[in-house]
């Protein structure tokens, strides 16, 4: 694995993790679910190759 991958994995995952919180706070239904979409797929990328993503802190 190409270590730039992984590390820009993360940085999307954090975005979209920023920009779903972003979007609750602003209660844009729609971006929620977008952004929520977005993060799924990171995810899902992510546990395909292998990259390791630390938890959503709450």
């Amino acid at each position: 694995m190409v270590p730039g991958f992984a590390g820009g994995l993360r940085r999307r995952v954090e975005e979209a993790r920023a920009a779903s919180r972003a979007a609750k706070e602003a209660d844009d239904l729609y971006a929620v679910q977008a952004h929520t979409a977005d993060l799924e797929d990171l995810l899902r990328l992510a546990e395909e190759h292998g990259v390791s993503i630390e938890p959503e802190e709450e």
